[in-house]
């Protein structure tokens, strides 16, 4: 299943960089997505399944480590290669990397088969694709057309009720996409309350700060890739070492320790305002957010496949996994309509102060959904031209820091389901 997912995102990256329009990429990544929902909980099946449950914090720690420094090249490469190249090499480059990854498994990596019979859980399966993608759209499309539009409403009420269905079929089926067993465990029920809201603040978190950093502080593209190398490096270089803290103090204690330290990160990104060096305003908050996550992520992954017996390990990790991604998908959506409100709110009370024509005002309120990519409307003066872009500048980070408050409250709460349900007992 591990070769499987990487075949199938090799071949959805070629896809992508041969796609002739949006429309064509859009569907590439969709299979792109397939394919490296095989990819994790595979791999962390197969760690599961080579290491004993004394050595498995240290292997994920292992893994998250590759995972980050990976991550930290990633951007700063695709950056490079968006500059001096085109945007097509960032993912054709997936594919000799695939090459060399289906090598190395079927030379090094053991399988391991538990012969179980049974089905596929189609209809659970769909009605999670459905509840998420309606909840999503109609969260997200409502920035833009409005609480009342049908298609915000629509769509939000498909998603709630294929959500009410999907629970419905997982308790009726005999082999359901989602055990609901492994809920009776309270440490796969908390560590999974703990992805759910610290995944939704980092979620939110990497989608807006490439806006700040380009947009508003001016940027490059590989310059915004690097910013986050500090972040990356913490979790390359501390996550084999925080794996194995679960063996010494037991995984309770990191898992309210590094969510806190990560508040006290999101908090320090939502001081700096337009300018200034980037090592006296980003680098400290990421050397902050950067350790919080070192300390979090790999016992976070170790409480997950501890928790069950070893024959669920991959849908124990297929779960976290998919609270994860779902984590980030609904904050991006939800929290993505608190931006815009908090811009909209900032931005209108700016250009109150400013001797705007009410044309030129109606156009900036009807695009504010554009955030920092707003343009000055035509036939404005420079100089208040200038005044409105200062405005628009100003708008954003107040949002981007009204949203940093938000991210903070939310590891915070991670850490108090850590405190309340970490226990380290398996489910039944």
């Amino acid at each position: 299943m591990f070769l499987v997912g990487v075949t199938v995102f090799a071949v959805a990256s070629v896809g992508c960089g041969l796609a002739p329009n949006l429309h064509a990429l859009v569907l590439a990544r969709a299979f792109q997505g397939l394919g490296a929902a095989f990819l994790v909980p595979g791999s962390l099946s197969i760690i599961s399944a080579s290491f004993d449950e004394k050595e498995r914090g240290r292997a994920i720690g292992t893994w998250s480590g590759s995972t980050a420094i990976t991550t930290a090249i990633g951007p700063v490469l695709g950056g490079w290669l968006i500059e001096h190249a085109s945007w097509r090499w960032a993912f054709f480059i997936n594919v000799p990397i695939a090459a060399v990854v289906i090598v190395l498994s079927l030379w090094r990596v053991p399988d391991n088969r538990t012969y179980a019979p049974g089905n596929v859980d189609w209809a659970g399966g769909f009605t999670a694709t459905v509840s998420l993608g309606g909840l999503a759209y109609g969260f997200i499309e409502s920035a833009s057309l409005g609480w009342s539009h049908p298609s915000v409403w629509g769509a939000l009420i498909v998603g709630c009720a294929s959500l009410i269905a999907f629970f419905f079929i997982e308790s009726r089926v005999d082999l359901p996409m989602v055990p609901q067993g492994l809920f009776r465990s309270r440490d796969f029920s908390g560590a999974n309350l703990l992805t759910l809201f610290l995944y939704a603040a980092l979620g939110i978190f990497f989608f807006l700060f490439p806006l700040d950093l380009i947009q508003i502080q001016h940027y490059s593209a590989t310059a915004t890739g690097a910013a986050s190398l500090p972040f990356i490096l913490l979790m390359f270089l501390l996550s084999r070492w925080s794996g194995g803290l679960v063996a010494h103090y037991g995984p309770r204690r990191p898992l309210i320790i590094g969510p806190v330290i990560a508040a006290a990160g999101f908090l320090l990104f939502a001081r700096p305002s337009v300018g200034g060096s980037y090592w006296r305003t980003f680098f400290p908050a990421f050397l902050v957010l950067g350790f919080g996550l070192a300390v979090s992520v790999a016992p976070l992954t170790t409480v997950v496949m501890n928790a069950v017996d070893q024959n669920r390990a991959g849908a124990a990790s297929g779960i976290n996994n998919a609270v994860a991604r779902v984590a980030g998908l609904l904050a991006i959506a939800v929290l993505g309509v608190a931006m815009t409100s908090a811009f909209s709110f900032r931005l209108n009370s700016n250009l109150a102060d400013l001797a705007i024509p009410t044309p030129a005002v109606h156009e900036l309120q009807s695009n504010e959904i554009r955030l920092a990519a707003l343009t000055v409307p035509a036939g404005i003066d420079s100089q208040m031209a200038a005044a409105i872009r200062i405005s628009i500048e100003r708008a954003f980070v107040f949002g981007f820091r009204f949203v940093m408050l938000i991210c903070a409250a939310l590891s915070l709460a991670s850490a108090a389901f850590a405190w309340r349900m970490i226990t380290g007992r398996k489910s039944e």
